[in-house]
């Protein structure tokens, strides 16, 4: 009985341990390739499967975690993301430059990738750092600084082909840093300091300009309406003072008809016009000083007539 006790619990034993090694349950968004008798057999799929133990083996793929190359026969099925070491690339201008990338990457054929290449990740890592010095030799320094996008798209365009084999898919790769040496970015610095300098003196000597030409414009529309202002005081000047000629030449019409109808036919109103200028300059001659001789003309004598004829007619009437 007891033995038979005993040979009943090794087997109950000998049944969960069976059991425990026949049912594998898998996590999502992972899986493992089954080896039978040292060939592929089948590739797990999420949840509950049954296998031969002893007979049945899961294949152990190398992997990469928290920095380091393990072995391990769970394969993630997730986007994963593989931070590079820093690298020294070589510009076409023969400048060493340090970059530093990521690669985010997903196993979409898990027996390709045990099957294909021995070592998967460092696969990917010596692929990606070769290529992107390939990418790099190709373009100086000023085009990979300015140029991250299209390096990442030909970076990750050249790896998806490359890593189709392996069953991977390359999702996206960026460049994190590109750090060109001291020397370099304190030429970098030099440039751009002088560049913004140049920038500052075609702006100020613009401004400057841009014054002058304003200055000039202000000062010739000045010079312009001050020759307007004087052609117009001119114009009225000059029309004022012919009006004020027209106005005097009408009074003395006006006066020259009034001593022809005062004197008549008989007196030339001429000569009485101008007895009244002798009559005047002798007031002024007489006002002034007084010692000075004053010699008239012979033809003042006639003038003086003329005056004595005036003078009887204005008796007479």
């Amino acid at each position: 009985m007891e033995i038979t006790f005993y040979f009943l619990i090794a087997a109950a034993l000998l049944i969960i341990i069976f059991a425990k090694m026949a049912l594998v349950i898998i996590p999502q968004s992972e899986t493992k390739i089954i080896e039978r008798l040292g060939r592929y057999h089948a590739t797990l799929k999420p949840g509950i499967n049954l296998i031969i133990p002893f007979i049945d083996k899961a294949k152990n793929i190398v992997v990469l975690r928290h920095g380091r190359y393990v072995y391990s026969n769970n394969i993630d099925l997730r986007e994963q993301v593989y931070d590079f070491p820093r690298q020294n690339v070589i510009t076409r201008d023969n400048v060493q430059t340090e970059i530093n990338a990521l690669l985010y990457f997903q196993i979409m054929d898990p027996f390709k990738a045990a099957y294909e290449i021995t070592n998967l990740p460092n696969a990917i890592e010596k692929l990606t750092q070769t290529t992107l010095r390939n990418i790099i030799g190709e373009l100086e320094l000023d085009e990979t600084l300015t140029s991250r996008d299209t390096i990442n798209t030909k970076l990750r365009v050249v790896l998806d082909d490359a890593t189709d084999k392996w069953g991977v898919k390359v999702n996206r790769v960026e460049l994190q840093d590109i750090t060109p040496p001291a020397t370099v970015l304190n030429a970098m610095e030099k440039q751009m300091q002088a560049e913004r300098n140049k920038r500052a003196q075609i702006l100020t000597s613009e401004g400057e300009k841009a014054a002058e030409i304003l200055a000039s414009e202000g000062e010739k529309t000045a010079m312009i309406n001050r020759a307007e202002a004087a052609k117009q005081q001119a114009i009225l000047e000059a029309e004022g003072e012919a009006q004020a000629r027209i106005r005097k030449a009408e009074a003395e019409a006006i006066a020259i008809g009034k001593i022809t109808e005062a004197v008549g036919k008989s007196t030339n109103p001429a000569n009485y016009l101008l007895a009244q200028k002798y009559i005047q300059m002798l007031e002024e001659l007489a006002q002034g000083d007084k010692t000075k001789t004053v010699y008239l003309p012979y033809e003042a004598t006639n003038l003086m007539g003329s005056i004595g004829g005036i003078k009887d007619l204005f008796k007479s009437e």
